[in-house]
C-alpha cells in the first residue's frame, strides 16, 4: 500500500493557492485497487493543469473525491474543471446556506432573517453554490465534510471542523451584516492591512517566532481538515485552517487509537504567521528538537512564485524545521511526495528548506 502526493504549482506572480492531488492503495496495481482524490483546485487557471495532472501522472479519468476546504478563490476556482472534464464521484463541500436555522438571533438588525441570510450566503459565495449546481447536474454525489466523515476505503477522513463549530464562524463570515450589537468589528477591519515596517530578524535555533494568539479569519478555521492513514503512516492536509481549527484536529488525532505515525502535514495558509503557534505545532508535530535532529516528516507549503515574504514566513518555516520537520515550498512549482509508488521519469529530489538565521519580514 502506498500513496503519491502532489502540490501542484499555483500562482505564477504573488497570489497563493492551494492544488492537490493524491492518490493511495496499490499504486503498482490495477485503477479499481487505488482511490484517487482532488483537495482543492487553486485558481480557474490552475483547474485544467490539474486535469492533465491526473490525466498523465495517475493514469485516469475518474476521481473518487473532491474536496472543497473553503470558499476561497485560491482554493475552489479550478474545481469547476475537474468536475467538467473528469469522472467524479463525489464531491465534499460545505453548504453554508443550509445552515441558516436561528441564524438572524445572532445580528441585532432586526430586518434580516435566516432566509435572507441564506441567500445571502448564496450571493457571497456564488462559486460554491454553482459548483454544487454542477456537480447535481452532473449525478455526483455532495456530502458535506464534518468531523468524523470517511471515504469509502475508510483511510480519508475528515478531522474538522465539527458541525457546531463551523455553525459557530458563519455569522462573522465575509458578506455577512456587522454584529455591531456584541461590539464585533467587520472582518475587514479585524484583520486589516496595515502599512508595516520591515526589519532584519535574527533566530536561535529552538526558539519559536510565533504567537500563540495569532487570529486569522473565520472563513478559513472554517477549512476541512483531512488525514488519510495508509500503511501505518499518517497525512493531514490543512489547507488555511487557523490555530483554533488545528487544536481541535489535535484532539481527533490524539484520539485516534490506530498507532499511525505523523509522515506528512501541510503548512497551513501557504505558510502565514496568522494560522500556526509553539503549542499547536507541539501538539501536532512534537516539541522542538536538538539541532541537527529529525523526525521521519515533511511538512510542504503551497507558495506562489513571487510571493515572499508573505508566502511563506520564515518564522513559520523556522518553527517546522525547529521541530525535525523536513520543509518544502513550492514556491509556484510543483512538489510530489509518495510513499510505494512507481518512479517518475524526470523527477528529482529536493533539498529541504534552509534554517533561516536571520531573515527580512514586516514587523508583526
Amino acid at each position: 500500500m502506498g500513496y503519491e502526493l502532489d502540490f501542484l504549482g499555483v500562482g505564477d506572480e504573488s497570489k497563493s493557492g492551494d492544488a492537490i492531488a493524491l492518490r493511495f492503495g496499490n499504486l503498482h496495481g490495477y485503477r479499481h485497487e487505488q482511490t484517487v482524490v482532488v483537495i482543492d483546485g487553486g485558481f480557474k487557471s490552475t483547474g485544467e493543469k490539474l486535469v492533465e495532472h491526473i490525466r498523465s501522472h495517475y493514469g485516469t479519468e475518474q476521481v473518487d473525491v473532491v474536496i472543497s476546504t473553503h470558499p476561497d478563490q485560491d482554493h475552489i476556482n479550478g474545481l469547476e474543471a475537474v468536475l467538467t472534464e473528469l469522472e467524479v464521484g463525489e464531491l465534499w463541500i460545505h453548504q453554508p446556506w443550509n445552515h441558516n436555522k436561528n441564524l438572524a438571533d445572532k445580528f441585532s438588525d432586526g430586518r434580516v432573517t435566516d432566509n435572507s441570510l441564506g441567500e445571502r450566503l448564496k450571493e457571497s459565495l456564488e462559486k460554491a453554490w454553482s459548483l454544487i449546481q454542477l456537480a447535481e447536474k452532473r449525478g455526483i454525489t455532495v456530502r458535506e465534510p464534518f468531523t468524523g466523515m470517511q471515504d469509502a476505503s475508510g483511510c480519508l477522513k475528515v478531522l474538522g471542523p465539527t458541525q457546531s463549530y463551523y455553525e459557530e464562524l458563519l455569522p462573522d463570515f465575509e458578506g455577512m451584516p456587522t454584529r455591531a450589537a456584541e461590539g464585533l468589528d467587520t472582518l475587514a477591519g479585524l484583520l486589516k492591512s496595515v502599512a508595516a515596517k520591515v526589519k532584519r530578524f535574527f533566530a536561535n535555533w529552538g526558539e519559536d517566532q510565533l504567537d500563540d494568539d495569532a487570529v486569522t479569519s473565520p472563513r478559513n478555521n472554517s477549512s476541512v481538515i483531512t488525514q488519510l492513514i495508509i500503511d501505518d503512516r499518517r497525512l493531514v492536509f490543512t489547507a488555511d485552517a487557523g490555530i483554533q481549527a488545528l487544536d481541535q484536529a489535535a484532539d481527533q488525532i490524539e484520539g485516534c487509537l490506530t498507532g499511525a505515525e505523523l509522515r506528512f502535514i501541510q503548512i497551513p495558509h501557504h505558510g502565514s504567521r496568522r494560522n500556526v503557534g509553539p503549542s499547536v505545532l507541539n501538539r501536532l508535530i512534537g516539541y522542538p528538537v536538538t539541532q541537527g535532529e529529525s523526525r521521519a516528516i515533511t511538512a510542504i507549503a503551497s507558495t506562489a512564485k513571487a510571493s515572499e515574504p508573505k508566502h511563506p514566513r520564515k518564522a513559520v518555516l523556522n518553527a517546522f524545521t525547529h521541530r525535525g520537520v523536513r520543509v518544502l515550498a513550492t514556491r509556484g512549482n510543483g512538489i510530489c511526495h509518495s510513499h510505494e509508488a512507481p518512479d517518475r521519469s524526470g523527477w528529482s529530489a529536493l533539498n529541504a528548506e534552509p534554517y533561516h538565521f536571520e531573515y527580512e519580514d514586516e514587523e508583526a
